[in-house]
């Protein structure tokens, strides 16, 4: 239920003074420029910036960091479209489809796109938090670690249906990345797979990983040609196009609806978020689409789907946060840091006593989402102008990056090797059709679907029956063997129904 006292105690914190304010301009470019660049976190800025909230009001502080969360959510999408490099694990399926639209000279549709989608995203996942964050938190609260597990195997299937034909590559992929996540000590304190290599005992690092499979090994792909769009004509950056892919993303009102309802509610499921999210809608619009072949040629729904996800599962995120004080990922925990600085606890205690300032958290977004529309626009052409870049500058350009960006998050040689040696991956996982995305996410999800498989085996002693005594578990895992067997099932039960009657004929 609503609480219409604290929607106006929440509205006259936030419009008594424009003090509030003043945080949500700086914030939103914040996030725009380290979502932007590849290796740059959000959690990274928001981390960086979160001693300067120490001199401002707690609302001031969640303003100043839910924009850099706002602004950075549609910056990871910019590299992906215009170099195939997701700024962030929640832009890869931002890139299946915005890529190749840069690559035939629709980059300034694919950025409008983007940014329409981004914006519907937080406004839409907002809403949905404010009128539903109590029963959100109780769903919540519902999901066990075998649910999670689960959740994790189910979404990886998904992912690798995206294969199609190489389905079946498709499963090992993320079954390698998966084991390749688990490298390194484990929950009891085991090391596995290190080889006597020190580097690796804290696992392979995740981004650097990320960089080398996406960026370097489609550049080594890119190296024979002259310019990321080859038409010279169709190089420009032009708003009125911009503008126009803005007004695209709303032709599709369907796709956006689908994918901010997956945004938010898998959003709320900690340690999920984004990454998952953006590739469960992917999929799922793929797999609901007519023309599901056009999907990785640069169909512009296939962007909107991955945008409309990751930029609503904020809210979802922030769900958790807010009503349980569990963070729902690396930006979701620097808050909760924020939160300990001005000596609050997220929870529902903090629900029942500070719902005026929940309101105004809430309140606040939606007015981001005008901000991120205006900045967005004027950031934007900026950024377009790298398909103006010749290749020859581009590539070794964007290699330094990523290894300076990998050096910088891991403070040692690990990382610029850690490029080195996934973008050779990335490279023999594409000649030979395997999918780098279904690897990239196992890699991601490796640690915690372990984690959650212990932590399922701990509290059932080892009793199967346990799964059975659970139904969202059940739920999860007959959806997982739809996902794999659906297809052949539906085509199955097609062949025999047709027999019959090609008999009488």
């Amino acid at each position: 239920m609503l609480d219409f006292s604290a929607i106006a105690a929440g509205s006259e914190l936030l419009f008594s003074s424009i003090g509030p304010w003043l945080y949500v301009f700086p914030g939103i470019i914040i996030g725009l420029v380290f979502g932007a660049i590849p290796g740059l976190q959000i959690s990274m800025a928001m981390a960086i910036f979160l001693p300067a909230t120490l001199y401002m009001s707690f609302l001031e502080a969640m303003l100043f960091l839910t924009a850099i969360f706002t602004g950075g959510s549609f910056g990871s999408g910019i590299p992906a479209i215009l170099m195939n490099i997701p700024g962030t694990s929640s832009a890869i399926a931002t890139a299946f489809d915005g890529y190749p639209m840069a690559r035939k000279g629709e980059h300034n549709m694919a950025l409008g796109v983007a940014l329409g989608a981004s914006c519907f995203g937080v406004l839409f996942g907002y809403l949905i938090l404010f009128m539903l964050i109590q029963p959100i938190s109780g769903m919540v609260l519902k999901l066990g670690p075998s649910e999670m597990f689960f959740v994790i195997l189910w979404g990886m299937t998904l992912i690798a249906s995206l294969k199609g034909d190489f389905m079946l590559k498709g499963l090992l992929s993320g079954m390698i990345g998966l084991l390749i996540g688990t490298i390194g000590f484990s929950e009891v304190g085991v090391a596995r797979g290190t080889l006597g290599n020190e580097y690796l005992l804290d696992g392979v690092p995740v981004i650097p990983a990320m960089m080398g499979m996406f960026a370097a090994s489609e550049l080594f792909k890119l190296v024979n040609t002259n310019y990321l769009v080859a038409d010279e004509s169709a190089r420009r950056v032009c708003i009125r196009e911009i503008l126009s892919g803005v007004k695209q993303a709303f032709r599709h009102p369907k796709v956006m609806l689908r994918g901010s309802l997956i945004g938010v509610f898998v959003g709320a499921v900690p340690g999920v978020g984004s990454s998952v999210s953006n590739l469960l809608s992917y999929v799922e619009t793929k797999r609901r689409d007519s023309d599901p072949e056009s999907y990785g040629q640069g169909n512009p729904k296939g962007v909107v789907a991955a945008e409309s996800a990751n930029s609503t599962s904020e809210a979802g995120s922030m769900a958790t946060l807010l009503a349980l004080g569990i963070p729902g990922g690396g930006a979701t925990a620097v808050m909760l840091a924020a939160f300990a600085m001005h000596n609050i606890t997220g929870g529902p205690q903090f629900i029942r006593e500070e719902t005026d300032i929940v309101y105004a958290i809430i309140i606040a977004n939606f007015g981001q989402v005008l901000l991120l529309v205006a900045l967005g626009l004027m950031f934007i052409p900026l950024l377009a102008n790298v398909v103006k870049v010749p290749m020859n500058i581009l590539i070794p350009s964007v290699l330094s990056m990523a290894v300076f960006g990998s050096f910088g998050l891991t403070g040692n040689i690990s990382g610029p090797v850690t490029v080195l040696v996934f973008s050779i991956v990335g490279w023999i996982f594409s000649r030979l059709h395997y999918s780098v995305p279904a690897a990239v996410i196992g890699i991601l999800l490796g640690g915690m679907a372990e984690s959650n498989l212990l932590h399922t085996y701990q509290i059932s002693g080892g009793e199967l029956s346990y799964v059975f005594e659970r139904p969202v578990t059940l739920l999860i895992i007959g959806l997982l063997l739809l996902s794999l067997f659906g297809a052949k099932l539906t085509a199955l039960l097609s062949r025999r129904v047709n027999q019959p009657s090609t008999s009488k004929a």
